[in-house]
Order: structure tokens, then C-alpha cells, then sequence
């Protein structure tokens, strides 16, 4: 296992032995997507490779340098946050039992598999617990404590069962983060995210409690998302050589542990990854198509941001976004 650790940590951080040469193709391709009915819901996009910028475009007046809500692209986020918190030892790892963190806001009668949740299970969305997602999440916002109210649903799997995708995962995190640190997460994430250039959360929702929102309502930029993908890319360091995200973390987080019952996709602690255009893609998937897309075989990054009200992540609108990939993808190997 170690040695298979390995081999994948010097995967990410070998350097590209020879990087698409970008002739105009690709600039060219973003230019003519606003002409494009299946893409309408389409904000902006922007192309790296190789650690460079060399494509990016705004539709219907939208910019790169434009906040817009990440939705729960910063799922991905979360989870870095936790990989630097167990790197700290702030939090034991992943196999760590969440309820003794929690107990102040565990049920007066509490299911005894509340005691078997790890965080991996929060990470791989394998927690068990009823999902306060899509038709649930209403009522679970408009709840007094969110954190009290997750870990009072039914379970609907035992713990380290099916992927149950439910933001209150996500929330548990950032609780467990704050309780850990003493500081709240968006704290955390400007402290210890500050070396990445280019980096910043602008406006993100709190619960009643005053925990930031894991996994949900937080507004960036698209340059802003492009950087902490290219942090990614790079095997967690910068541009200057700032290890900041630990290798081995993000090996764990792109590594299949469940499958989305919705897309089928492989999931990760965060990321989801599929085959694209021929390449293993890891991608953050945020509601309505914001997307940041990594293909580490070819040096690639992507962000893709779209319209939030426009269609969901279950229609074909997210396979155009996919279908987009495919095309940059091809522009970007090497010749």
C-alpha cells in the first residue's frame, strides 16, 4: 500500500515531459460557445495548462473576476481543510470518530450507530444518516441547529454503506473543524490557504450557531476557483514550491471509495472523478454547472461556472459541460 502511495504522490508532482504547445484552438473554441443553445446557462471559462492561464472567456456579460456562489463545488474545499487539519493534528485522521467531537449535539436518545460514523464516512458521504439534500434541504436550513438536526435523521445505511450525498456531511465537517481549531472555518481557510495566489472566499452563509456552511453558499471568483484547482494539480504546492495541501491527502481524496447513485461517477473524500474525452478527470460539481475540472495526465485544469437557477446538475446539461471537456481535452495533448 505504501508503495502504491508512493508511486501515486511522484505521478502528481512529475513535471509534464511535454505540454500541448496552445495554437489558438482552444481560445477560439471558448470564443464560440456563446453561439451554442446547449451551453446558454454558461457564465465563464478558464483553461490552464502547464500551470498557465491560456484560455479564458465571459458570456452575456459575465466576467472571470465576478463572485458567484461555488455551490457545492466547496465540497472540495471542505475536505482540503480537513487533509491540512489531520496534517496539524488538530484532528487524528480520517478513521476518527466524530461523536465524542459532537457530543454536545448528539440526541438525548441516540442511535448507537452515531458512534460508528468516522470522519472518512462525512468525506465519502457514507455517514448513513437520511440525506439533507435536494427535497430535504429546506427544512433542514430552517432548522434552529443544523448540526443537531443532521445527527437526529433516521439512518437510511449503516455507517461505511451506499454514498448517501447530503450536504449536513459537509456541515458536520466544518463544525468538527471549528470544535478542533477554535476558529471558525473561514478562518481557517484564509490562514491556511493564504499561500496560494490568487486565492479567496468572498461571502459565505453561517448557520444559527454561526458555523460556516460546509459545503454550500460560498461565493468566489472563477480565477479564484482555478487557483485552488492548480493547487491540486500541482500535488498541494504552489507555484513558488509551498507545500500547502499534503501529496498523500489528495491521492486519498481522488481515490474511489463509493459511486454516485445519481451519475454513476466514482467518489472520493470531495472530488468526484470519470473518465473524459479518454482521460481520468477529478472534478468539484457544484449545483446549476460549476464545475473545476483536473485531468493530471495532461497538466489541465478547468472552471466552468454557470448560471445557479438554470438547469440542474441531473439534466443534459451537465453532460454538455462534460461534452466541453472532451473538446479542450483533445486540444490539449500533446502533438
Amino acid at each position: 500500500m505504501i508503495t502504491r502511495l508512493a508511486f501515486f504522490v511522484a505521478l502528481l508532482l512529475l513535471p509534464l515531459a511535454a505540454n500541448a504547445q496552445d495554437d489558438g484552438r482552444t481560445a477560439a473554441l471558448l470564443r464560440s460557445l456563446s453561439s451554442r443553445p446547449d451551453l446558454n446557462p454558461l457564465k465563464t471559462v478558464i483553461v490552464a495548462s502547464g500551470g498557465r492561464a491560456i484560455a479564458e472567456q465571459g458570456y452575456r456579460g459575465h466576467s472571470t473576476t465576478e463572485s458567484v456562489n461555488i455551490k457545492s463545488a466547496s465540497k472540495s474545499i471542505i475536505s482540503a481543510l480537513v487533509g491540512i487539519a489531520i496534517e496539524k493534528q488538530l484532528l487524528e485522521g480520517t478513521g476518527q470518530k466524530i461523536a465524542p467531537i459532537l457530543k454536545a449535539d448528539l440526541p438525548a436518545e441516540a442511535d448507537p450507530r452515531l458512534n460508528e460514523i468516522t470522519i472518512g464516512n462525512l468525506l465519502s458521504m457514507q455517514a448513513g444518516l437520511g440525506r439533507l439534500s435536494g427535497p430535504n434541504y429546506g427544512r433542514w436550513v430552517g432548522s434552529r441547529n443544523w448540526v443537531r438536526f443532521a445527527l437526529a435523521q433516521p439512518f437510511d445505511d449503516e455507517p461505511g454503506g451506499q454514498m448517501l450525498y447530503s450536504t449536513a456531511s459537509t456541515h458536520l465537517l466544518s463544525a468538527i473543524l471549528t470544535k478542533a481549531s477554535g476558529k471558525s472555518t473561514l478562518t481557517l481557510a484564509r490562514e491556511w490557504l493564504a499561500p496560494v495566489d490568487g486565492f479567496r472566499i468572498g461571502a459565505w452563509e453561517r448557520d444559527p450557531q454561526g458555523i460556516y456552511l460546509g459545503g454550500n453558499q460560498m461565493a468566489m471568483t472563477a480565477r479564484s476557483l482555478l487557483a485552488f484547482g492548480e493547487l491540486y494539480r500541482n500535488g498541494g504546492k504552489t507555484a513558488d514550491g509551498t507545500q500547502v495541501v499534503p501529496a498523500d491527502w489528495i491521492v486519498q481524496s481522488w481515490q474511489h471509495r463509493t459511486n454516485s447513485r445519481f451519475s454513476g461517477d466514482d467518489y472520493g473524500y470531495g472530488w468526484f472523478s470519470r473518465e473524459i474525452g479518454g482521460e481520468t478527470v477529478h472534478f468539484a460539481w457544484g449545483y446549476g454547472g460549476q464545475m473545476l475540472y483536473i485531468v493530471p495526465t495532461l497538466g489541465v485544469t478547468v472552471v466552468m461556472t454557470s448560471d445557479e437557477s438554470g438547469p440542474s446538475a441531473r439534466t443534459g446539461y451537465r453532460d454538455a459541460l462534460h461534452a466541453l471537456l472532451a473538446e479542450i481535452i483533445a486540444f490539449s495533448r500533446p502533438s
